[in-house]
């Protein structure tokens, strides 16, 4: 898509909420000049409002009343942007119109879901459509996502550069530091919601390979099939999910992770997109450290974000990914990461993945969003371990 035939670069929709607000302030001052922003939402007056917030950097961005549910406003707002950005949740009631009229116009998309069964959905609606049009529709694009999708990721560039691939994958959250936004809160109990009355989507969200192009992949002849008990159990819905337990590796207290049970299926994908191996699997799960100040309390001050990632590799390496950040995860870091993935798919051009469809920040966005973080004083390592 070329700026010519639009006569906006991104378009941030919900820009009154209060991801939406933290997400235009972030625009206001990291977006060059000559980049060209609206922000949407239901309310003239409380879009003027935010637009007033922002100062100067913000006047004269065009203010667009559009309801997530009205299918012909929706249509025109993809079709003037290059970008629609979105942090109107639950997505599955007011994204799927959204993620639709972008896939057929060939807008990219990018929103902030943590909803397995909205992703799913969206596969099956857009991802053709989105392949013909050359629309990348990207979801969970904040901390639902991005930490775990780009370390990992990370991870299986440095085994692809040393002629292996990844087998056991492991992400421990060390520090994890605020809290959820009512629109998160709202999206998991919207999704509980259909998983009480829906068998069908019940087995959707406790499939780890549910948004895995091609499903499971075919396990390596020989390999044994894991249990579902202790970390890779963690794979199961958060109703399953393990207790707190001692790990045997090194004796620190483990147990369930929030976000696991959405971040697993958005990893599985990526896997299965970029061919991470056939023997790959994944789990994430919270370790509490070794004692009641664990093992990274002495950086938690600084470090709001901090997880881990260890991999086994098929060439017997392995592997170390840090992922970090000085910032609340849940808001100011979303912000962060929702803001820089638009600006990418905007100004990275060709560095881009040539990729379209329906995807996930590292098969859309990749090594030019883990540069733009970087820049905004994430961490983002990874290191062979000593053999």
């Amino acid at each position: 898509m070329s700026s010519s035939e639009r006569d906006l670069d991104i378009t941030l929709f919900g820009a009154t909420g209060f991801a939406g607000r933290l997400t235009a302030a972030h625009l206001a001052a990291q977006a060059p000049p000559g980049v060209r922003i609206a922000l949407a939402g239901r309310s003239l007056e409380r879009l003027a409002a935010v637009a007033a917030d922002l100062g100067d950097s913000a006047a004269g961005w065009p203010l667009l009343v559009v309801d997530a549910t009205d299918a012909d406003a929706v249509r025109d707002l993809a079709a003037r942007s290059r970008v629609v950005v979105t942090t109107v949740g639950p997505y599955i009631t007011y994204g799927r119109e959204l993620a639709r009229a972008c896939a057929a116009a060939g807008t990219h998309y990018c929103d902030l879901t943590g909803e397995v069964l909205f992703v799913h959905q969206s596969i099956a609606d857009n991802h053709e459509v989105a392949k013909a049009t050359g629309a990348r529709i990207v979801h969970a694009c904040g901390v639902d996502s991005i930490p775990s999708d780009l370390g990992v990721m990370l991870t299986a560039t440095a085994a692809r550069d040393d002629g292996a691939e990844l087998a056991s994958t492991r992400l421990a959250v060390k520090s994890f530091k605020g809290g959820a936004s009512g629109g998160t809160v709202a999206t998991m109990a919207t999704q509980a919601g259909q998983m009480r009355t829906d068998a069908g989507a019940r087995k959707i969200v406790a499939d780890p390979w549910a948004l895995a192009e091609g499903g499971r992949p075919p396990r390596p002849e020989g390999s044994r099939r894991p249990g579902r008990s202790g970390v890779s159990g963690l794979l199961d819905t958060l109703v399953k999910a393990s207790p707190v337990k001692r790990d045997s590796g090194d004796g620190h207290f483990t147990g369930p992770f929030v976000m696991a049970s959405f971040n697993t299926r958005i990893v599985a994908r990526s896997a299965s997109l970029l061919g991470y191996g056939a023997g790959f699997r994944y789990a994430e799960y919270t370790d509490f450290g070794g004692g009641p100040r664990g093992v990274l309390s002495a950086g938690a001050v600084t470090t709001a974000l901090g997880l881990v990632i260890t991999a086994d590799a098929t060439n017997g390496a392995r592997y170390r990914t840090t992922v970090a950040a000085p910032y609340d995860p849940g808001y100011g870091g979303t912000a962060i990461m929702l803001g820089q993935a638009a600006l990418a798919l905007v100004e990275d051009g060709d560095a881009l993945p040539e990729a379209a469809g329906v995807l996930t920040p590292a098969t859309a966005i990749g090594e030019p969003l883990v540069a733009r973080l970087r820049e905004h004083r994430f961490t983002l390592e990874t290191k062979r371990l000593p053999d």
